[in-house]
Formats: C-alpha cells, structure tokens, sequence
C-alpha cells in the first residue's frame, strides 16, 4: 500500500557531491519522522540523518557539515545532500519513513536502498 522509491545514487570521486531521493506514495494520511541510514557489509545499518515532520534535523557525526536532509511534505519527498564525500561514505543507503496510512495503522516503511560508491 506504501512504497517508497529511492534514486540519485552512483559513482563518484572524493570531494565530490551526490544528491539522493526518496518517494513515497500510497494511501498516505501522514508521514512522521523520515530519515536516510547507510549500511555496509558486515556493519550494522546506522542511522545517517534524519527530519522530522516540522522540520527538526539530527546527523550522525561522521557526517555534519558534509550532508543535509531535507523534505517536502507536499510531495512525501525526502532528500539527502551530500557534500565532500570520502571513500568511507561507501555504503548502500536507505530511506525510511514512519507513516500513517487510510487505514488508521503506523508503520516504518524502507526504501528498496540505492548504491553510493566514493573512489579515492
């Protein structure tokens, strides 16, 4: 009933930009907090950046400064910025969002995770 669609990954070389994307659509009343997480093989999914529905952002440490999140409520769209990349910002990164849907129930629901690859 929920998806959300990711896209705006690659590849891309130390210091550079990349700009990535999340969708959702479905039969949405509201979506709460939404945020991005990264995971990497053998590490555990962490939490990268998130925003909540007024606006309110929090960032993992390794990566203040370099990214921003952002959103637009009226299209369910989340955005991450991410600036200066290094070769340790390598991982799969996924959108998560907790939503409310026509059927009164909350749920998290994820992003099917885009590829991001920093080259030194």
């Amino acid at each position: 009933q929920v998806q959300l669609v990711e896209s705006g990954g690659g590849l891309v070389q130390a210091g550079g930009s990349l700009r990535l994307s999340c969708a959702a659509s479905g039969s949405i009343l509201s979506i709460n907090t939404m945020a991005w997480y990264r995971q990497v093989p053998g590490m555990q999914r962490e939490l990268v950046a998130g925003i909540t529905s007024g606006g309110g952002t929090n960032y993992a440490d390794s990566v203040k400064g370099r990214f921003t999140i952002s959103r637009d409520n009226a299209k369910n769209t989340v955005w991450l910025q991410m600036s200066s990349l290094k070769p340790e910002d390598t991982a799969v990164y996924y959108c998560n969002a907790f939503i409310w849907t026509s059927n009164l129930r909350a749920n998290a629901y994820w992003g099917q995770g885009t590829q991001v690859t920093v080259s030194s």
